[in-house]
């Protein structure tokens, strides 16, 4: 790497760097004018794709088409990436005729994705071209054209590609979206995609993954003492017990803040049973209800814990505030 053969000037780097933003911005700005009926037929034939959207790059285009793949396939569209050096070399074996070719070319000459044009056609394999090249080799053989041309590089020599891959990168999520609306994708589908995600966890724990059950449940009879409703609550370390009936009705709650305020009006607690110092009707929450409800739940009524219970209304779990942050939902 040679070493720079002048100071280094500051003033010049910031005012490059605006001028990068200037010409990247115009860059993108510029595909509206060009961008009509050839994009709304390259998005309902990929709607429509029985097979993948089959992505192909050369060079920083691949670097592009990459992200593209990656950004189809998290929105609903089935899509991957083929280097086009590796199709000629075997991997043209990955693309059927069901699939749909997105090929990106700056100047639509790439040798290496010229070379397999001609295979593509033979297999019946609709080509879709994004390139700047509109009489370029690539743009002749392709079905469909989308015209991703910039004026000039924001490279001070016009050569590195930079406002040419920026535009590339926006007319990529301009067929996500277009597509992801297409298809009426809901954020539920965007969380199955994403699963080790903050949205996945929140949209894809259901309470039943978090929830203490069985024995773990802290919960006595209406007629249990004070004392035995004490040992219950703090050998089940949720902060709270529920009382329910021989059936597992929830009756009432018993919370770490009854006892405090119970303990400040001076009451004589020893001779007390649950159903005399229970709240009665608590929040509870269904027990097929997501993770994030009863975090909403707690929030809005400013309580640290919910009782679950299942359809007949029984008793069937709990959940505290801890137990939905140990699962990263909260």
């Amino acid at each position: 790497m040679p070493a720079p053969d002048k100071p280094f000037n500051a003033a010049r780097a910031l005012a490059l760097a605006q001028e990068t933003f200037d010409i990247e911005s115009r860059a993108v700005l510029g595909l509206k004018a060009r961008t009509g009926p050839s994009f709304a037929q390259a998005v309902e034939l990929m709607l429509h794709v029985k097979g993948r959207v089959v992505v192909m790059g050369m060079g920083k285009s691949g670097h592009v088409g990459r992200k593209i793949a990656a950004t189809l396939a998290s929105t609903g569209t089935p899509a991957m990436f083929v280097h086009p050096a590796e199709a000629s070399h075997g991997d043209l074996g990955m693309i059927k005729a069901v699939d749909i070719v997105l090929a990106i070319s700056n100047g639509g000459e790439s040798d290496e994705i010229t070379v397999i044009l001609p295979v593509l056609k033979r297999q019946g394999v609709p080509l879709v071209a994004m390139t700047g090249g509109m009489d370029s080799t690539l743009a002749r053989h392709a079905d469909i054209v989308l015209d991703s041309g910039v004026e000039k590089e924001a490279c001070p020599l016009n050569l590195a590609p930079t406002a040419s891959t920026t535009a590339q990168l926006a007319l990529g999520d301009a067929l996500a979206v277009a597509l992801l609306d297409a298809r009426g994708f809901e954020p539920e589908d965007f969380a199955r995609s994403h699963p080790g995600g903050a949205l996945g966890r929140r949209l894809l724990t259901h309470l039943g993954d978090v929830m203490r059950t069985g024995p773990s449940i802290p919960c006595v009879g209406p007629q249990a003492t004070f004392s035995e409703l004490m040992r219950e609550m703090s050998g089940k370390g949720l902060g709270a017990s529920a009382v329910s009936d021989s059936a597992g009705k929830v009756l009432g709650i018993f919370t770490d803040g009854d006892l405090r305020r119970l303990v400040e009006s001076g009451a004589d607690l020893r001779g007390l049973k649950a159903c005399e110092v229970m709240r009665v009707g608590p929040r509870t929450i269904g027990r097929n209800a997501l993770a994030v409800e009863a975090a909403e739940l707690m929030e809005q009524y400013r309580i640290t814990c919910v009782l679950v219970v299942d359809e007949q209304d029984r008793l069937c779990g709990a959940v505290n505030s801890n137990d939905l942050m140990r699962a990263k939902v909260i």
